[in-house]
């Protein structure tokens, strides 16, 4: 442990040198710091989110706009929101700042839950409103000033998950997924259903918008299946197939240098070549069929299309890469499987055994340089390496089964609910804090200090 952090504390030093004398890039220097950083997650010690929930914490989001406020939903059916960037008040005693509910909403106020919270997430535009989907099978809007709802829609059965699309510019939908087979689309702009999307045989658990297309929505159901939809026109364009694996080459995997400009473009030059000569083989090969046997083979692959399946079990989380290209998908078939977007063929990255809640949804999370994906399983979290499926670490600290995580894109900080109703924190380590550096420490506070200082 302490081995560790020292090597990796010099090699956060190295990097700054580095970067002061003008060896690295502003960028490789910010990227390999946060790498190292999501890295090396442990249970904060120095910081504390004081759950105002009693009972199970299900699902959990950071506003996209600020990245200051944590939203959380629990099965008693309250919501509340928490800043996690200022402290409600400071313990010096124990050193530790703690952070308390702006606001709780449950059933004891007229317009409150009845039943358990499945899913919530924040306007994305800004934190003035936020949704929130329950078993009682309503999603509800609500002001967040006023903590009243604003809208509501009543669904025909139990919701498992609602999502608004991060970088939507021109539609204000909720993406929402019941025990009813289909997928509905609720527009905040008018207060009414816009869209019905049939094609699941079971349960929608899953609704994951594209991080880098507004139009495009990933869907995983209790059918094993998870499809692709572009809302913009009928029907689901895509199912994905465990079998159908990819073909080539892998993104390389990062280790602490980012490749250059040329060379990643470079393999984008020759995969667009790859893929643009599979589909002139394709064309080729499907001339040389008559048109009798064309729509026989058409027939035949609508068909095993149709009931193709992700995940031996039902899909419970989908996740996106940020910069869209990759989906992560969990089941309860014990698997974790990496999807290329573009392809929808499964990468088969083989990542280990999870044990994953089979009665709910579960919310896995990715941290902002795509190198590592963190997934609830039993009590604990295990963290993967995206690109080669290795088991890089394993958080523990919660008493009971672990329901949700989300990353903090700008800290580098992991936060998780449980059903031990806690919502704790994962940091990384504070360098200049560790034993054996107080030398160090104050000769920077020395060095820093003017005439008049205290």
């Amino acid at each position: 442990g302490n081995n560790a952090d020292n090597l990796r504390e010099v090699g956060m030093w190295r990097t700054v040198r580095r970067r002061e004398i003008g060896e690295s890039s502003p960028q490789s220097s910010s990227n390999f710091i946060r790498a190292q950083r999501a890295r090396s997650l442990t249970l904060a010690n120095h910081k504390e989110i004081r759950s105002a929930h009693k009972s199970a914490v299900n699902t959990l989001q950071i506003d996209t706009s600020e990245a200051r406020y944590l939203l959380a939903g629990a099965s008693d059916g309250s919501v509340a929101a928490y800043d996690i960037q200022q402290s409600s008040y400071y313990d010096r005693l124990l050193n530790t700042s703690r952070h308390e509910a702006l606001f709780l909403v449950d059933k004891r106020i007229e317009q409150g839950h009845r039943h358990a919270v499945s899913s919530v997430c924040w306007y994305p535009i800004d934190t003035g409103l936020f949704v929130t989907g329950s078993f009682d099978h309503y999603v509800k809007v609500w002001d967040t000033n006023t903590t009243e709802v604003v809208l509501e829609f009543k669904m025909p059965g139990k919701v498992y998950a609602v999502g608004m699309s991060a970088i939507a510019s021109t539609h204000m939908l909720i993406a929402t997924g019941t025990e009813d087979n289909r997928v509905r689309l609720c527009d905040i702009a008018t207060g009414a259903f816009t869209h019905t999307l049939p094609g699941h045989r079971d349960g929608v658990w899953a609704v994951q918008w594209s991080s880098s297309n507004q139009w495009l929505l990933f869907t995983g159901g209790g059918d094993g299946a998870i499809r692709f939809w572009d809302i913009r026109r009928a029907g689901c364009f895509r199912v994905l197939d465990q079998h159908n694996s990819q073909i080539g080459r892998r993104p390389p995997v990062v280790t602490g240098k980012l490749a250059s400009a040329s060379h990643i473009r470079s393999l984008q030059k020759a995969r667009q070549q790859s893929l643009h000569s599979d589909q002139l083989n394709r064309l080729n090969n499907s001339t040389a069929l008559d048109w009798k046997s064309q729509r026989q083979h058409h027939s035949i692959s609508t068909k095993t299309h149709e009931h193709a399946t992700a995940h031996y079990g039902t899909v419970t989380g989908l996740q996106t890469t940020p910069d869209g290209f990759y989906l992560l998908s969990a089941g309860t078939d014990s698997r974790v499987r990496l999807w290329d977007v573009e392809s929808g063929c499964n990468t088969l990255v083989n990542y280990p055994a999870t044990r994953i809640r089979r009665n709910w949804g579960t919310q896995i999370a990715v941290s902002s340089d795509s190198s590592l994906v963190f997934i609830p399983s039993a009590n604990i979290i295990q963290a993967f390496d995206i690109w080669t499926g290795h088991l890089h670490s394993t958080l523990k600290g919660h008493y009971d089964v672990v329901n949700c995580c989300t990353f903090h894109p700008q800290y580098q900080e992991l936060y998780s609910g449980s059903n031990d109703r806690q919502i704790l924190i994962w940091v990384p380590p504070v360098f200049l804090d560790l034993e054996g550096h107080n030398e160090i420490h104050d000769g920077f506070v020395r060095a820093d200090e003017d005439a008049w200082s205290d």
